[in-house]
């Protein structure tokens, strides 16, 4: 089986939540969002994580050493620090090698949708990544945020994370997307960066639960999330 390498892309500030220090380092269940998001990818498979980080973020730095962390600092987008920890895995993974990124801010992902992306994946020449279909009513706004149509569901999904792809593959989509004319406008996760090179990622069920931080009430969340996925033994 392919060797699998981890990159967990944290540079960001998550300035909406509001809160007065990134939302990667707020208090959760008596550790840090990041420490249970990092906590989230142990597996045999994985051999090593690449925690990427800005310049000035000695809490993060600290976490790295205390879990035995590779390093690489981030850029201003979070295409840019992915490209920035694959390029730290450099001498390390091999082409046909693969690689899960997972959010920072996502500390509940379940044990089981981890695996069931690694066996699923396991002969993929591209990779994929965790999702879930749509289950609301979708509506599209036109102006003065009047409803303008009612958008058809069926077929549609939420990307979720870990994503997985071969090393080269996702280091060369986002290398080229770095060097392209358009930058990385719409490139809002790894596999629109795969996309882009012509291929269909494909899409692996994962749980709800897999919630990404984003306000306060989600933190509050998170927090019962994680007390039944220790009760279920899902963690």
């Amino acid at each position: 089986m392919s060797p699998v390498w981890a990159i967990v892309p944290a540079a960001g500030r998550g300035r909406r939540l509001g809160a007065p220090r990134p939302k990667q380092h707020l208090p959760l269940a008596g550790r840090s969002v990041l420490a249970h998001s990092i906590d989230r990818l142990r597996h045999p498979r994985v051999r090593a994580c690449v925690l990427v980080l800005r310049a000035d973020d000695a809490e993060g730095r600290r976490l790295a050493r205390e879990r035995g962390l590779l390093t690489a600092e981030g850029g201003a987008e979070r295409c840019c620090s992915v490209l920035a920890g694959l390029r730290r895995l450099e001498g390390l993974a091999e082409e046909g090698d693969w690689v899960l990124v997972h959010d920072a801010a996502r500390p509940c992902l379940p044990r089981a949708d981890l695996a069931r992306l690694l066996e699923a994946m396991e002969d993929s020449p591209v990779g994929g990544l965790l999702a879930a279909p749509v289950a609301d009513t979708l509506k599209r706004a036109g102006p003065g945020d009047r409803v303008l149509e009612t958008v058809e569901r069926r077929g549609l999904w939420r990307a979720l994370t870990p994503q997985l792809f071969r090393y080269g593959l996702l280091r060369r989509a986002l290398e080229e997307a770095h060097r392209a004319p358009e930058g990385h406008a719409g490139l809002t996760d790894e596999a629109s960066a795969v996309e882009r090179l012509g291929h269909a990622p494909r899409l692996v069920e994962g749980s709800s639960v897999n919630l990404k931080i984003t306000t306060a009430a989600d933190l509050a969340l998170a927090e019962g999330l994680l007390a039944w996925l220790h009760r279920e033994g899902a963690l």
